[in-house]
């Protein structure tokens, strides 16, 4: 059985916001070879699967499958990211990009709620939520930086900068899977 360290448990959730905040700009080059059709199918796939997970709930709501969601969720980011990183940009990476996150997106609902309930007091919530944010508007000030470093240096092409982007946001999942495993630590019951 595994517990949540607060402390850490910030640090990493701080970190999971700042790589969205890098990569939100991103997702409008990375899915542009998609056709509309796509986001639609998409959408009907992200409902069923937050159904399904919300039908869960009663064996899913605890720290131990709170971790395991949490890490495959990041491992599904980091795939997706070293594919993106290692192939051509073309329809299938973005298709790919596209479903990687996509799954991710499951999991949403889950996690909030599931935080909501190990955290438990208020003021563990209140710091969680003001370093959620704090890391997600200093990842979208890093990305706009970094776009207008590379514009300076003649780098213009969109695909481009959001390819060398990803260099960035490989690092900060790493860093985030390595909070993960520090947010947990497994306890044992005695009677």
């Amino acid at each position: 059985m595994l517990t949540i360290l607060p402390e850490w448990f910030i640090r990493y959730k701080f970190f999971n916001s700042l790589f969205l905040g890098l990569s939100v700009g991103a997702i409008f080059t990375l899915y542009t070879p998609l056709e509309p059709s796509i986001y639609s199918l998409g959408g009907v796939y992200l409902a069923l699967s937050m159904l399904l997970v919300a039908r869960l709930y009663n064996h899913i709501l605890n720290a131990t499958w709170f971790f395991r969601i949490s890490l495959f969720v990041e491992l599904v980011l980091v795939a997706a990211i070293l594919y993106f990183l290692l192939y051509a940009y073309s329809y299938q990476t973005a298709l790919l990009m596209y479903i990687g996150y996509q799954i991710t997106f499951v999991f949403g609902s889950y996690l909030v709620r599931a935080e909501t309930l190990l955290l438990k007091t208020d003021l563990l919530l209140t710091k969680l939520d003001t370093a959620k944010q704090l890391g997600y508007l200093l990842g979208m000030g890093i990305a706009y930086i970094f776009y207008k470093v590379l514009n300076a240096q003649q780098i213009t092409d969109n695909q481009t900068q959001v390819y060398d982007l990803h260099y960035l946001l490989l690092v900060i999942e790493i860093i985030v899977i390595i909070l993960i495993f520090q947010s947990f630590r497994k306890i044992t019951i005695t009677e």
